[in-house]
């Protein structure tokens, strides 16, 4: 018989930046790349990838990984981005003053992004129970 995993309850650290400067739809191009991944690759396609939005993308897994040692006393070598989303945060709007006393409106839009990394070493492993397979159990010849 084959157990399933079993896992504590406070596993997850979060970093949440919100209003970056930034389209949500540009910064959801690079976290799509890391979802899913290990702490050390995360930094590291990060690093190499030529996007503006790596940067605070960066900072924030950083900063996570900072709460999860510190807060939590987890290895920073076991940590994976288990979520990470990007909402559109608010519109900064101005005016630029064009020719003829007329004004053109300029939108800058934000987003908010949160990453939680959670921990891989409190997963038990998985557990097999011999007795069912030494008995016959499942495969018994009559």
């Amino acid at each position: 018989m084959i157990s399933k995993r079993k896992k504590k309850s406070d596993t997850k650290v979060y970093a949440l930046g919100q209003h970056i400067r930034m389209s949500a739809h540009k910064a959801r191009r690079v976290i799509d790349q890391i979802r899913g991944r290990s702490y050390e690759e995360t930094l590291m396609i990060l690093e190499l990838m030529p996007y503006r939005a790596c940067y605070p993308i960066f900072k924030l897994v950083y900063s996570a990984a900072a709460n999860a040692s510190h807060n939590m006393g987890f290895n920073e070598t076991s940590l994976v981005v288990s979520k990470a989303e990007v909402n559109e945060g608010t519109t900064v709007k101005k005016f630029k003053p064009r020719a003829r006393g007329r004004s053109y409106p300029i939108k800058r839009p934000t987003c908010h992004i949160t990453i939680v990394l959670e921990d891989t070493t409190v997963y038990d492993e998985y557990v097999i129970s011999h007795d069912t397979y030494s008995s016959g159990g499942l495969w018994d010849k009559k």
